[in-house]
């Protein structure tokens, strides 16, 4: 595939119904039905279909029930990839589990790694320990949830192993400055796009400011919405990725590591 290949991004960013399933996929159905550009992935916030609930034990489905099946007709329908974060039981364990679903109806997942204890995420759900990139059209894609935002190690760009990071999050107001400014670093220290997903509105516990936003590879903010609900599609362009790279050679210089 040549460096000359775009990738178009869809960013959903919902007012998610409190742990309302049905709803909030009729509400997904009418906003990805209004996509007047073309779709190719459609990236929805982190528990889209419930809000950040620590009920898994009585909202949470397996990967053959009604909102993985949901995904896999809509990417069907309107032949994209939809990509999101939800409420997975497994084995008899919980999951924030990031599902890329194909239009095919193959998917590949993410666990999220990092739960945010500070709410008690991790009394929960159980981690997972296991990076996820994808890849479409030529491009590398790794996807991320939330509070994994905050650990620069996880989400190291080692030897252009990527080049856009998906970040999926239900990341309160309150906090909106971290979430921005962590987003733009992340651009910048790895070299790539980053694309942030965040929704609006109130749960039971706080405000969303949304902020959804789009970095390109050197900081720059390409697109960043703030308060209101809203649809945008985003064209990100591979040659000027290899460009920066090919220009600013800093990722060969970085130190090499392992996670155990």
């Amino acid at each position: 595939m040549s460096f000359n290949s775009t990738l178009n991004i869809t960013i959903i960013q919902p007012d998610i119904i409190w742990e309302n399933k049905e709803a909030n996929l009729a509400q997904y159905e009418q906003m990805i039905a209004s996509i007047k550009d073309i779709r190719e992935v459609v990236v929805l916030p982190e528990m889209f279909t419930t809000g950040f609930s620590m009920k898994p034990e009585l909202l949470a489905e397996t990967m053959d029930g009604p909102s993985v099946a949901w995904m896999k007709k809509m990417a069907a329908q309107h032949r994209c990839i939809i990509t999101g974060s939800l409420m997975i039981k497994e084995e008899g364990k919980c999951y924030n589990r990031l599902v890329w679903m194909q239009p095919n109806g193959i998917f590949g997942h993410y666990d999220k790694r990092h739960l945010f204890a500070f709410a008690g995420e991790d009394q929960h759900y159980t981690n997972g320990s296991k990076r996820f990139i994808a890849s479409v059209k030529g491009w590398k894609i790794c996807l991320m949830v939330c509070y994994d935002l905050r650990f620069p190690v996880w989400l190291r760009n080692q030897n252009e192993e990527y080049d856009l990071l998906i970040v999926v999050a239900n990341w309160p107001e309150r906090r909106n400055l971290a979430w921005k400014t962590l987003l733009q670093a992340r651009a910048i220290e790895n070299q790539c796009y980053v694309v942030g997903v965040n929704r609006v509105g109130d749960d039971i516990h706080v405000h969303y400011s949304g902020d959804s936003s789009v970095f390109g590879p050197l900081g720059e903010t390409i697109w960043q919405q703030s308060n209101d609900a809203c649809i945008q599609t985003v064209t990100l362009n591979k040659e000027a990725l290899q460009q920066v790279r090919n220009d600013l050679p800093f990722l060969k210089d970085a130190d090499r590591f392992v996670i155990l």
